[in-house]
């Protein structure tokens, strides 16, 4: 039978300000390991510390722009666009322009502190 997630699991989020996660499923709102979907607001000029995850994640922007950093440059994301970042690939994600961000982001496997490898 279908099962209804409620809810999401508010998650904290890393960088240099506030941003809101919401895991609908994943390892913390309902323990998939194989796959985690998660909601994400971050406001203007937030950003993250680099990372080399082992996951690959399929980030849709549902509002705003999210820079996605990359070894050989940088993209921004507009309303309506999704960029992949494979597992292994040096990525930073931020909001830096009005308005900040949202949007989906799903990892396969599902998102682990232990995998996400940040950079110190």
């Amino acid at each position: 039978m279908p099962r209804i997630i409620e809810a999401p699991a508010v998650v904290a989020a890393e960088g240099n300000m506030p941003k809101r996660i919401e895991e609908y499923a994943g390892r913390v709102r309902t323990q998939h390991e194989s796959v985690s979907v998660a909601r994400m607001v971050s406001p203007e000029g937030w950003q993250e510390p680099g990372q080399r995850p082992e996951f690959e994640e399929i980030t849709v922007v549902l509002r705003g722009t999210l820079r996605v950093e990359h070894e050989g440059g940088s993209v921004d994301v507009a309303a309506g666009q999704a960029v992949v970042a494979s597992p292994g690939e040096w990525v930073r994600y931020s909001s830096p322009l009005e308005g900040g961000a949202e949007y989906v982001a799903v990892c396969l496997p599902a998102f682990s502190p232990d995998t996400v490898h940040r950079d110190a």
